[in-house]
């Protein structure tokens, strides 16, 4: 945006029917009877987290007061908004502040018997074990593809789609495991799949990055397509930029594709052995890498990254960014007009994106005039509901 230009709006949680509002006033809490019902934590965990409970429904936010190095940052930003409810914060905020304060509660980084235990461990390995036969099936199909183009669009949509199926919106999830096909070429409101192959075919990709999102299904396709770009010297080094801590409920961490691994390499399938061997010798190679730097959970948007994750980041070709929540960071969750052209939010990216979302959050960019008047008049929730999504190249280098 130019100097002079106003920028829109935060999406905030005080928006009255907003779907921001509702995932306050009914995931947030539902989520945390989920953590109680889910875990064995001790009876004074269990009043905090009935405490916390009732805070987001009829109190003011409260500040983090555990000791550990990020607390000062999050507090920092917790002084802005001292004194308001959960119903007056701008919705990405609220989120990420969200799960960390339900870690503290659980005592997810003190000393002791809780320490780095995952409250989400036990829907985490659920979606795990039942992503297991979806990507067996899914690679017997990709074996009787002799086409490579046909093979990497595939595998571009089952990615997309793959991120229906996200633990910390049930009600998506619910709905679209009915589903039988993963790629709806009619539900992609932006499809820039020619421009997107003719990158990857051209042979000038060398080192790319996936800022990936959702264990089970989605994280079993991003290893599929990284393990497609590897074999095929598409690319030469790939990195997955992971979460540090649970984050969203369903966010992917080091150890949960640690877990992925390891339940491929157990499974009865051959195709799922061969695809966890591969991965393990693209680790070990340092053909494939992991990160989980601090910045993916935290609570700023991606034009605020620090000037070290900028560099690295600068350094890859490509930059995959996965999900809704971080399409939201790289817009800074703002209102913007539905027709405002993308490059114009983005220019700040260190590199090269190529965006794979479903859409679960009420805000969009880079469509034509009257599509989104169209959208709404056929489905009020198109926005929120995962049916449509979007492959979207910004070429910023």
């Amino acid at each position: 945006m130019g100097s002079q230009e106003k920028l829109p709006d935060f999406l905030m949680t005080s928006e009255p029917g907003s779907f921001a509002q509702k995932t306050i006033l009914h995931r947030k809490p539902r989520i945390i009877e989920g953590v109680i019902s889910d875990n064995d934590y001790p009876p004074p965990i269990v009043k905090r987290l009935i405490r916390f409970k009732e805070e987001i429904l009829n109190g003011t936010i409260q500040p983090l007061t555990e000791d550990t190095p990020d607390v000062e940052e999050w507090n920092r930003m917790w002084l802005k908004f001292k004194g308001r409810t959960w119903l007056e914060l701008p919705w990405y905020f609220a989120e990420a502040y969200f799960y960390r304060r339900l870690l503290e509660i659980v005592e997810y980084f003190q000393p002791g018997s809780l320490q780095k235990r995952d409250p989400f461990q036990k829907l985490k390995r659920k979606q795990l074990s039942e992503s297991l036969p979806i990507l067996d099936l899914a690679i017997k199909a990709l074996n009787s593809i002799g086409d490579l183009k046909l093979c990497f669009e595939n595998l571009l949509h089952a990615s997309l789609w793959g991120n229906r199926v996200d633990l910390s919106n049930l009600t998506v999830a619910d709905d679209i495991r009915r589903r039988q096909a993963m790629i709806e070429r009619e539900n992609l409101l932006i499809n820039d799949f020619p421009k997107v192959l003719e990158i990857f075919e051209g042979g000038s990709l060398s080192q790319i990055a996936f800022v990936n999102d959702n264990v089970g299904v989605e994280l079993g396709f991003d290893l599929l397509l990284a393990d497609f770009l590897l074999r095929n010297k598409w690319v030469d080094k790939i990195t997955f930029y992971l979460k540090p801590y649970p984050f969203f409920v369903s966010d992917a961490m080091p150890k949960d594709l640690q877990e992925t691994i390891k339940a491929f390499n157990e499974a009865s399938s051959r195709n799922l052995n061969n695809l966890g061997e591969r991965v393990e010798a693209a680790l070990a190679k340092g053909t494939l890498s992991i990160s989980a730097d601090w910045f993916w959970a935290s609570p700023y948007h991606f034009c605020e990254m620090p000037q070290s994750l900028y560099t690295e980041l600068s350094r890859f070709d490509l930059v995959i960014l996965k999900g809704d929540v971080n399409y939201r960071r790289l817009l800074s969750d703002r209102h913007w007009p539905h027709t405002t052209p993308i490059i114009k939010i983005v220019h700040y990216f260190p590199t090269s994106i190529l965006i794979l979302r479903t859409l679960k959050g009420e805000i969009i960019v880079g469509l034509k005039e009257g599509e989104a008047e169209k959208l709404e008049a056929e489905d009020p929730d198109w926005l929120i509901n995962g049916k449509r999504g979007i492959i979207q190249y910004v070429k910023l280098r």
